[in-house]
């Protein structure tokens, strides 16, 4: 059994890059209680070692030798002890080395599904470790198919397969089999049959993940995101800001000759961006987050419940509120603020009837 175990042991490794050690404890323990079941022992009875380095697996029953047996699961009496071991004691212990042969008919007959399960344990341990560091980070994936039916793709990530479902996926974007995208890891799921996470293309966070790997002053802290709003394939608006006066939070966001924010653009499938500063002035970023729009005035209505009435020029109106509005939907989302929106002159042109954004 020896070298069969340790070879299973081995390809585990490698095939899953699952460290022996991490698997040698619940293998253990496994044993532990098959051999239990077995010899009707106590937990504290079996012993089991395992020398990875030297190939070496030993399990052996200890029990106490006392005159008169009380407790068969723990003790064995001085003329059976004698009759195993010359030098046996009263008071003091029998060990039964049990053949590995033996150990093997125990496995197979109690304890062989115990140390499947726990070998799958350690997998799923190990893969939700693994997985838990890349919690709420953006990692790069390849594409392996497509389902023609559902659209959902499956993606290889650390020798892992993903699911990246049709939904989390940029609206008109179109994948290939040999692909490498970036994703985001939006949870980490852990079930009594295995460990997986969800990845997404569309969520709001892997802009600002994107941001952090391609502008060095947000990943030193420099430059700081406030806020995101997000419509995945079509645009983006993202707040931000940085103490440093000498620092230029938009400038260098959109980095020289615009190629930092191009770059995101680009793996986001052409969607557009709105860089906007942040200001914990409400009016002022209220103004800002309309982008490209041009704001005359920003009134609060109601600051507690978040209510207020900008102001645009005429010829801004169809801007401000954006293609289906889009653009004051995302503003809203961004500051948190109802928007109603209106004409300088006050007088609403036939494609403006609805200028109210309501925070989402």
């Amino acid at each position: 059994m020896n070298q069969d175990f340790f070879e299973a042991l081995a390809l585990l490794e490698a095939e899953k890059g699952i460290p022996v050690e991490s698997i040698l404890d619940n293998i253990k323990n496994a044993i532990n209680v098959a051999v239990r079941k077995y010899y009707t022992v106590g937990e504290d009875n079996v012993v089991i070692e395992i020398n990875k380095d030297e190939n070496k697996f030993k399990v052996s029953i200890v029990k106490d030798i006392v005159e008169e047996v009380e407790d068969e699961s723990s003790q064995v009496s001085l003329e059976e002890a004698l009759e195993k071991n010359k030098r046996a004691k009263l008071g003091g212990k029998l060990t039964t080395k049990l053949d590995t042969k033996q150990i093997g008919r125990i496995a197979a007959q109690s304890g062989k599904n115990l140390i499947h399960q726990a070998i799958n344990d350690a997998v799923k341990a190990q893969m939700y470790q693994q997985y838990q560091s890349k919690l709420n980070e953006v990692v790069t994936a390849t594409v392996q198919k497509i389902e023609p039916r559902t659209g959902n793709a499956t993606v290889e990530i650390d020798k892992n397969e993903v699911i990246l479902f049709k939904n989390e996926q940029i609206p008109g974007e179109t994948l290939v089999e040999g692909q490498r995208v970036k994703v985001y890891v939006s949870d980490v799921v852990s079930t009594d049959r295995r460990c997986s996470i969800k990845v997404s293309r569309t969520h709001r966070d892997m802009v600002k993940r994107l941001f952090e790997q391609e502008v060095p002053e947000i990943f030193d802290g420099t430059v700081e995101v406030k806020a995101i709003s997000r419509e995945a394939g079509s645009r983006t608006k993202i707040a931000v800001y940085s103490k440093d006066d000498q620092v230029d939070p938009i400038g260098a966001c959109i980095g020289n000759k615009g190629m930092r924010v191009a770059n995101i653009v680009s793996e986001l499938h052409g969607e557009k961006i709105d860089v906007i500063r942040y200001s914990e002035v409400p009016e002022e970023f209220i103004a800002q987050a309309l982008s490209p729009s041009d704001v005359l005035k920003v009134e609060i209505i109601d600051p507690e419940a978040k209510v207020c009435r900008v102001t645009v020029p005429d010829n801004q109106l169809s801007l401000a509120i954006g293609n289906k509005g889009q653009n004051a939907k995302l503003a809203a989302r961004l500051t948190g603020y109802k928007i109603d929106i209106k004409p300088e002159s006050g007088f609403y042109g036939e494609e403006e009837d609805e200028v109210v954004s309501e925070e989402a």
